[in-house]
């Protein structure tokens, strides 16, 4: 599944970029938080329904080393988290990371009207469960709160502390959509392990 969400990734990414028509499916195909909210005259003179945009938003891509990087992280990541959680689940994972994302972004920048592009919320949705399920853990329980609870608050603070420093510093001059990353990331904290009780539900 990984290497199957890749690909087509790659496929659709590329032959936008490749076809000059990256403006057009940016504003077609991206996220634009002042859509989100402003009922059905949003979508007037829209290819897409807003509603779709957070996933039509994965398959675009800002440029190829925009597409090498998601796409290394997700691949590393991605075919390690699957052999645990299965196919499925990898294919839920990145789908509710996407909208996870794109609901982080919208956060940030509600009234915003530039498009977000990319996969980077979903792929952070994988790099969450990543962490979860290989990361070691070195947090202890701490009063009512056992390790686990705290493992994963851990996590999340790091995460929203690189991102921010991230957006505060600048990432090689370009605009990071921080708000869909720390989204992404948080979905996949939240759905990991429930994730991982489903596809063992029978062992």
């Amino acid at each position: 599944m990984t290497a199957a969400i890749a690909a087509v990734t790659v496929l659709v990414s590329l032959l936008i970029l490749l076809t000059g028509n990256l403006p057009a499916a940016a504003i077609d195909g991206g996220f634009i938080p002042a859509r989100a909210g402003a009922g059905s005259l949003a979508d007037h003179g829209f290819a897409l329904p807003a509603w779709l945009t957070p996933a039509t938003a994965t398959l675009v891509h800002g440029g190829v080393a925009h597409l090498l990087l998601n796409l290394v992280i997700m691949i590393f990541c991605g075919k390690q988290v699957e052999r645990a959680l299965g196919g499925a689940s990898i294919a839920l994972l990145y789908g509710i990371g996407a909208y996870a994302g794109a609901l982080g972004h919208w956060a940030f920048s509600p009234g915003s009207i530039l498009p977000m592009i990319g996969a980077s919320g979903a792929v952070s949705a994988i790099v969450a469960a990543y962490a979860l399920l290989f990361g070691e853990r070195r947090t202890r329980a701490i009063g009512p709160f056992s390790a686990d609870v705290l493992h994963v608050a851990w996590l999340a603070a790091a995460w929203i502390g690189i991102q921010l420093l991230m957006g505060v510093a600048g990432f090689a001059g370009a605009s990071v959509a921080i708000g869909a990353h720390i989204g992404g990331f948080a979905a996949g904290l939240v759905l990991t392990r429930p994730l991982l009780r489903w596809h063992y539900r029978h062992a």
